[in-house]
């Protein structure tokens, strides 16, 4: 009998899942081109590198604090109605952005903010002791901070849901092919939407970028209506909320090859992530302004692309575990040679290898985690796969703000790719099955 032959497009072949990577396109491409312009306006406004890494604070608290209970939530409902609810949580969210940046000189001072109560002083409070590090012009900055908070909460329900809902819309023979294409779709929305980013924030202004955003969070809602696959009524998950999250805890401690790569990524992304920082070194590194801020936090997607374009059509990797061993390897030595580049060019080619490494640890990294949980903890194990990656993202955020204020930019990009580098290290010896993980279209275990 002879073996059937590899089919790139395998998952397409599902009108479901069609249906949602058009959407889910659509969703990251507005949401990295509010990205982009969150990121710039408050640099624009702050000239602070504390105030950029704050943006990935501001996220990481709902993801900390309301991963676990997004991914009970997406076993015990409807993973496609907490989509649609979330989606509309995001529009109304970049509406809001929108309507503040449009009309951030009429909002009052702060101390005129101060004076009244809520959680609106209490954050102007904090800012106004960092005095010497922040120079707020109006009070509009502190307001975005709070619709960011909400925005990284309807996320962090989404994310639960989106990752348990769309494994259910391919069969388990397609399934390494759709985590490739998720991927993939995710790298286009990334190349796409900072690009657009760029060029409307120079000549357009912020609040039609945010808008835009809104409208794509609103068509991804519109596509999401008519699939009636992967919806679930929740009877086969844990029915007490508190059983059913430490369960997912359990389960994914219990797999080790979860746990190594789960741990890998965290402490890679958290040490080594530049993309923070990226407004710094547009301004005052590389001097490319709102334009090369686009084209930089384009050029990581722009490499993941291809990458995950070249994994789609070749047939599934024999060595998974060293693969990726070597990949996040490359990712922390094209970060150090990044931090140290002051070409635009040589920048731009360094965000292109990392992108097209951190593309195949995450298409290896995402497989792993789905293939060996079943569909029942699905949602669950992806909100535990949540707080690790999500708040990898966010930390690194932060740890770099703060790292670059304290030490400068360079310093803080270059310590973070060594430290990335450590942490392979630590890996491949702690857990040295990571070493001999296979070929991801056989049983893990």
């Amino acid at each position: 009998m002879e073996p059937r032959s590899h089919d790139p497009y395998a998952a397409f072949r599902f009108s479901g899942f069609s249906l949602f990577t058009i959407g889910n396109l659509l969703s990251i491409m507005g949401r990295q081109m509010l990205a982009v312009a969150v990121e710039w306006e408050l640099y624009r406004r702050t000239h602070s590198a504390t105030a950029l890494g704050l943006v990935g604070l501001v996220i990481a608290i709902p993801v900390v604090t309301l991963s676990l209970p997004a991914g009970h939530l997406a076993d015990r409902f409807s993973r496609k109605r907490i989509i649609l609810v979330s989606q509309i949580f995001s529009v109304l969210t970049s509406l809001a952005l929108a309507l503040v940046s449009w009309q951030h000189l009429a909002i009052p001072q702060l101390p005129i903010l101060r004076q009244g109560n809520g959680i609106l002083s209490a954050i102007a409070a904090v800012f106004e002791r960092h005095q010497p590090t922040f120079h707020f012009d109006d009070a509009s900055i502190p307001i975005i901070y709070a619709l960011l908070f909400i925005y990284g909460a309807a996320r962090t329900f989404a994310w639960a849901a989106r990752s348990s809902f769309f494994p259910t819309l391919v069969s388990r023979d397609a399934f390494a092919n759709a985590v490739t294409w998720n991927n993939s779709i995710f790298q286009i929305g990334s190349v796409v939407g900072p690009g657009i980013s760029g060029l409307l924030v120079a000549h357009a202004g912020f609040s039609f970028v945010y808008a835009l955003d809104a409208l794509c969070a609103f068509l991804f809602f519109l596509l999401v209506l008519p699939i009636h696959r992967g919806t679930r009524s929740g009877n086969r998950a844990e029915k007490n909320a508190w059983r059913s999250l430490i369960a997912g805890m359990r389960f994914v401690f219990s797999r080790r090859v979860i746990l190594a790569t789960i741990t890998l990524d965290l402490f890679a992304v958290l040490l080594g992530g530049a993309t923070a920082l990226l407004p710094v070194f547009a301004d005052q590194i590389l001097h490319c302004g709102p334009v090369g801020l686009g084209w930089m936090r384009a050029s990581p997607a722009v490499g993941a692309f291809v990458m995950a374009l070249v994994v789609a059509y070749l047939p599934p990797m024999k060595h998974s575990g060293k693969t990726l061993l070597w990949c996040v390897t490359g990712f922390g030595i094209a970060t150090i040679i990044f931090g140290l580049s002051k070409v635009l060019w040589l920048s731009l080619g360094m965000l292109f290898i990392v992108g097209a490494f951190d593309s195949v640890s995450v298409i290896i990294r995402g497989s792993i985690v789905q293939l060996v949980t079943p569909d029942e903890m699905r949602g669950r194990v992806s909100a535990v796969n949540n707080i690790f990656i999500g708040t990898s993202n966010e930390f690194g955020a932060l740890e770099s703000g703060l790292t670059a204020a304290l030490f400068g930019p360079v310093i803080s990009v270059v310590g973070g790719g060594i430290g990335t580098i450590l942490v392979v290290l630590a890996v491949a010896f702690g857990w040295p099955e990571t070493r001999k993980i296979g070929a991801l279209d056989k049983n893990l275990r």
